[in-house]
């Protein structure tokens, strides 16, 4: 199609006046289309503030249902929980016990706010004494000492994501990314009659430097080395392509990008690929940090920023964010 030129075209004139503009509005934001993450442990009476996250908390389960209700009273439909354990070992053997914080938290949030929708974040990070995402290698060569290994810790995987759907977690969401996550989870929960439980896949999950705040917040850095050999690549697209392609393959309900703002290229690519499914983007602890910090010095508007970040990730393609974002940006989407 062949448009006109100036003067009979003039895109201008649709953005004369604030009732124009919204009519005519490609994306829009809600917060329905918010996941907001939470940090729980143990103890009572705790809301600890995260001090590379400002306006981030640790709870205690104690104060998790008052969080709740707080979040669903700004429309947010869902939240996803990442546990800090009592004490952490090898194995991280609480990420699957039947009294586990994360365990304790789904159960809190769900008699509180039966219809809040509680997704669960299933690695082995936060969990293990080393703080990386699955069992580690301890022989010789070929492989390298510390080496993550993959299918033993696919078994792993599927224990915890058991005991979380046994908990009554409506979503399990694996981050490990260890080949054939999502067929061992799903085979796991079907064999133990959780066969309605989704998995949302961090499908696309990249080696990022916009982790950071995050390794404070769940308290999970690793001990040794990085994740290099699990996690992508950033210099890499069409890697993404397949691991999203063999997800989908393995029974993944829905899928992931993470990062969110450095990989907008990425969230359109999956999108494009498999449009029959939803497609989330987690909007990182980095990314929200540096916001926060520029917005405290005065060197952008905090609101205007986070709003126009937000509505960047779902133009791009993403049907859910996770972002720690959610509850500001719904309060002010509400006014």
């Amino acid at each position: 199609m062949t448009l006109p030129p100036y003067p009979t075209s003039r895109p201008r004139r649709l953005r004369l006046t604030p009732g124009l503009r919204d009519m005519v509005r490609e994306t829009r934001l809600s917060p329905k289309d918010f996941v907001y993450p939470l940090f729980v442990r143990h103890g009572k009476g705790i809301r600890h503030e995260i001090a590379s996250m400002p306006g981030q908390y640790q709870w205690s389960v104690d104060r998790l249902p008052a969080e709740a209700e707080s979040i669903a009273r700004l429309g947010i439909p869902a939240v996803i929980l990442f546990g800090i354990p009592a004490q952490k070992d090898p194995l991280g053997e609480e990420n699957f016990a039947p009294d586990g914080i994360v365990q304790q938290a789904i159960r809190a949030i769900k008699q509180a706010v039966p219809e809040m929708v509680v997704i669960t974040d299933v690695c082995l990070c936060e969990y293990t004494d080393h703080g990386h995402c699955g069992i580690l290698h301890e022989g010789g060569p070929p492989l390298p000492q510390g080496y993550v290994l993959n299918d033993p810790t696919l078994d792993v995987l599927g224990k915890v994501a058991v005991s979380h759907a046994e908990a009554g977690a409506d979503v399990v969401a694996p981050s490990g990314m260890m080949d054939g996550m999502v067929a061992a989870i799903r085979s796991a929960l079907d064999a133990a009659q959780w066969e309605h439980v989704p998995i949302l896949s961090y499908a696309v999950k990249y080696a990022s430097s916009f982790y950071g705040p995050f390794r404070e917040a769940a308290e999970s850095p690793p001990a040794f080395g990085d994740r290099k050999s699990h996690q992508m690549d950033p210099a890499n697209a069409r890697e993404a392509l397949r691991e999203a392609a063999l997800d989908v393959l393995e029974g993944a309900d829905m899928l992931m990008v993470k990062p969110a703002l450095p990989y907008l290229d990425v969230i359109r690519r999956v999108k494009d690929a498999h449009p029959e499914l939803p497609l989330a983007a987690y909007n990182v602890s980095g990314e929200y940090a540096m916001l926060k910090a520029a917005a405290a010095n005065g060197w952008l508007d905090e609101r205007g920023v986070i709003l126009e970040t937000l509505t960047a990730i779902k133009r791009g393609g993403a049907d859910l964010i996770l972002t720690y974002h959610a509850k500001e940006a719904a309060g002010w989407l509400s006014e």
